[in-house]
């Protein structure tokens, strides 16, 4: 029922994706009633699109409609400066919140305001790309022949692109840039004369653009788990990952209990990848969908992101397991790979590559990708890009300026908030941060990880965000913080 769900939105919403404009068009709000999602019918909200040019650059070109919804606060004497919420990713759907409004601490003392970016699932046109999900799917089961990776992507690639541009999408037209420029038409067509803005992950990066261009409306700001612009993702990601390892693991040692358990258990692990980067483990795993038996060879490039999915607290006993040869949890993880790709995955993709091609890429330094691939005996042959060269060429949209690749200063109040085991955004950055951000206070949730605003089983990182904007120029300090701390290890 959900997926035919998601057929009928899809259908609706490429039907009318792209328009045609004139020489003086003008950014519009368009009331809807029919919404991305079902609401709580107790929640007091206006749903819409904004449209907007789909490249600036362009002002006789497309327009594009982002859906927008405005949930009004549960205190009747609310404060006038509204919260503008967008998700990461890049090419991640904002709208699923919207069901779950009654979460938000944030509509206690202010609306709350979701915007898709464009490109994204619920956005018209949706930049999806089911080619690549199915690449990806092929690349992962065990008989693939590994030396056709590249040339299976980069028809993935090529087949995207082409269908995108047949329905006449401009894919230079989808970047941090145009988001930031949409958030503020928004802000300007609703007429918000003072806003806040939170954003995770990707989306700090249009806070970010928005600080440096458009600064005028803005109260406050939180960047949680941020990604600086000047930083280069790629160059660092395997590094990070191995640097989270390390540290969780030394924690471990710190710890009586968990060191008794699984003594010298670091150690023993980063040899274990070596090893198997040498000789790689066989793993032999049931095809659920017809019994066959199928074999996986794994290297230490495979075994590290292995626990990817797993609690913190669950991370060393289920290495443990490894080690001793308990092979029922990568068996489980391996399964989940014959599943077919869902016929919508692949939603955003294309708003994805065009973010990273334009942005990420260009900066990137293909001689440190290259020693990064290979630097780490553990995990030798992990290449840390998102996207490589020969996709990206293929992608082929215009490079951003270098100011975009520069850190932005401002001395507007921002709460930069951090996952103590974060590999995906680490610490280290948004401390960085904090030089060019004179007015700003740092909160690192030890034991947690990515995003900790949208941890749903504490809601401790919302709980410091939502104090920070009643007092931006306060260091947030809930009583919840006095009891975040590292994690309990799970022994058995």
């Amino acid at each position: 029922m959900k997926t035919l769900l998601k057929l009928i939105l899809a259908l609706l919403f490429s039907s009318t994706c792209i328009g045609q404009v004139t020489q003086d068009f003008k950014p519009t709000f368009i009331k809807s009633k029919k919404t991305t999602h079902k609401i709580n019918k107790k929640q007091d909200y206006t749903f819409g699109y904004l449209e907007v040019l789909e490249n600036r650059n362009k002002p006789t070109g497309n327009t594009i409609k982002l859906p927008v919804y405005i949930f009004k606060s549960r205190n009747p004497n609310s404060k006038k400066n509204p919260i503008i919420y967008t998700v990461g990713g890049p090419g991640s759907t904002t709208m699923p919140s919207a069901q779950y409004m009654n979460y938000y601490k944030y509509l206690d003392d202010r609306d709350f305001i979701l915007v898709e970016q464009r490109g994204t699932q619920f956005a018209q046109p949706s930049l999806n790309c089911p080619e690549w999900s199915k690449a990806i799917y092929e690349s992962h089961l065990p008989n693939f022949d590994t030396t056709t990776y590249d040339s299976l992507f980069a028809k993935a690639a090529t087949s995207c692109k082409t269908r995108l541009q047949q329905k006449g999408v401009d894919l230079n037209g989808y970047n941090t840039n145009e988001i930031a420029a949409d958030i503020n038409d928004l802000v300007y067509v609703l007429n918000i004369k003072e806003y806040n803005l939170l954003t995770i992950s990707y989306s700090t990066k249009i806070a970010q653009v928005l600080l440096r261009d458009y600064p005028e409306r803005i109260r406050s700001v939180v960047m949680d788990s941020p990604l600086p612009l000047e930083v280069n993702y790629d160059e660092e990601s395997v590094a990070n990952l191995l640097k989270m390892a390390h540290t969780l693991l030394s924690d471990c040692a710190s710890d009586a209990t968990c060191n008794n358990a699984f003594p010298n258990l670091k150690n023993r692990f980063f040899e274990y990848l070596k090893e198997k980067t040498e000789n790689p483990l066989r793993v032999v795993v049931k095809n659920p969908t017809n019994e066959k038996r199928e074999t996986f060879y794994l290297k230490g490039e495979d075994l590290i992101t292995t626990f990817s999915s797993t609690s913190i607290a669950n991370i060393p006993l289920e290495i443990e397991k490894l080690l001793n040869n308990d092979l029922s949890t990568i068996k489980k993880q391996l399964s989940y790979l014959f599943e077919k790709p869902d016929t919508f995955n692949g939603y955003g993709l294309g708003m994805r590559l065009s973010v990273w091609c334009a942005e990420e890429y260009p900066f990137n330094s293909q001689e440190r990708i290259t020693t990064e691939t290979n630097k780490y005996p553990e995990t030798k042959g992990l290449s840390p890009v998102v996207f490589d060269k020969e996709v990206c060429d293929i992608w082929s949209v215009q490079k951003v300026n270098a100011i975009e690749n520069k850190p932005i200063k401002s001395n507007i109040p921002v709460l930069l908030i951090n996952g103590g085991y974060d590999s995906d955004t680490p610490v280290k950055w948004a401390s960085a941060m904090k030089d060019n951000l004179p007015n700003s206070f740092h909160l690192i949730f030890e034991g947690w990880t990515h995003t900790p605003t949208t941890n749903w089983s504490n809601p401790c990182g919302m709980q410091a965000a939502h104090d920070f904007f009643n007092t931006p120029n306060q260091r947030p300090a809930p009583e919840c913080l006095k009891s975040i701390k590292s994690p309990t290890f799970k022994i058995e």
